[in-house]
């Protein structure tokens, strides 16, 4: 998808938004997270507590989890957790490659701002993604798979887009996490370590949705409608199928110690978990001001 927009700017900023820009590369720059000291690592994790709250399991709510044991639901929430942190994970080690691949492809053609901020975005995420694999490791739990599929073709594509699809990208996969697990993760019940890990990663990740929300802006105010068109139906054909996949993921019955009772490949169960009252209330709270922005956008 390369046009003469992505020649002539290629992540360019409207002049309010570049002060917007400096002003998270101030923060940034006043508080870097630091691997050792941004939790209390030597306080362990207390496994005996929910790393989320209840009502927010994938199948809470229909006949599967009526069926469990306590316990059986306790290994779940933590099993469901460690696919949310594997997701998190994935993406964020994907992502200093993908975005210093564009400073060093527009060396000359990047804002300063968006250079910086470039620069900046990366080294937060390689220390994200380090304090991620010691929870993972702390809490003995198995990472799960990176998507596959058309979504795995998808990324390895990526680099040679133009930037502002995987700006766009970057920010739905992010902003989507990021509001499940801060919905999921902040009320009082749940394990210490664990509410603590997600409240300061969102503390960074907040910045890094402003700066993918200005890019983005930005461009669909400059682009031409038929690469719009084209942005928007390609963009909300993996909006999709990546909701559809936090609601409801089959690798789970991989990792629990007692036969899950919903197996990869039964498509009417996972269909109907996906689509279970409970579900949907969910998504439509944690995802709510996504929703609204990208309905903005024309992406449905």
């Amino acid at each position: 998808m390369e046009t003469s927009t992505v020649a002539r700017d290629p992540l360019g900023l409207s002049d309010e938004s570049r002060r917007k820009v400096q002003t998270l590369i101030r923060a940034s720059h006043r508080k870097t997270m630091e691997l050792e000291s941004v939790l209390p690592w030597e306080n362990g994790i207390n496994l005996s507590l929910p790393p989320k709250m209840e009502t927010g399991s994938w199948i809470y709510g229909t006949p599967y989890w009526d069926a469990m044991t306590p316990e059986q639901r306790h290994e779940t929430l933590w099993k469901e957790t460690a696919r949310d942190v594997s997701m998190f994970i994935w993406l964020e080690q994907t992502l200093p490659p993908l975005y210093v691949g564009y400073i060093n492809r527009f060396r000359f053609d990047l804002s300063p701002e968006v250079y910086e901020y470039l620069m900046i975005f990366s080294r937060e995420e390689i220390t994200h993604t380090l304090m991620f694999r010691r929870y993972m490791k702390m809490a003995g739990l198995e990472l799960f798979q990176p998507p596959g599929g058309a979504y795995g073709s998808f990324v390895e594509k990526l680099p040679m887009m133009n930037p502002v699809i995987g700006i766009l990208w970057t920010l739905m996969i992010e902003w989507a996490a990021e509001l499940s697990a801060m919905y999921l993760t902040q009320s009082a019940e749940v394990e210490p370590l664990t509410k603590m890990m997600f409240h300061e990663h969102h503390i960074e990740e907040v910045r890094h949705i402003a700066f993918g929300k200005r890019i983005v802006e930005h461009f669909f105010e400059t682009a031409p409608e038929a690469e719009l068109a084209a942005m928007r139906a390609q963009i909300g054909q993996l909006l999709r199928h990546f909701k559809a996949e936090m609601t409801f993921n089959s690798e789970i019955a991989k990792h629990t110690s007692f036969v899950f009772p919903i197996q990869p490949g039964d498509e009417e169960a996972i269909a109907l978990v996906r689509g279970s009252a409970n579900n949907q209330r969910l998504n439509s709270e944690r995802f709510a001001e996504l929703d609204q922005w990208f309905a903005e956008l024309g992406i449905v």
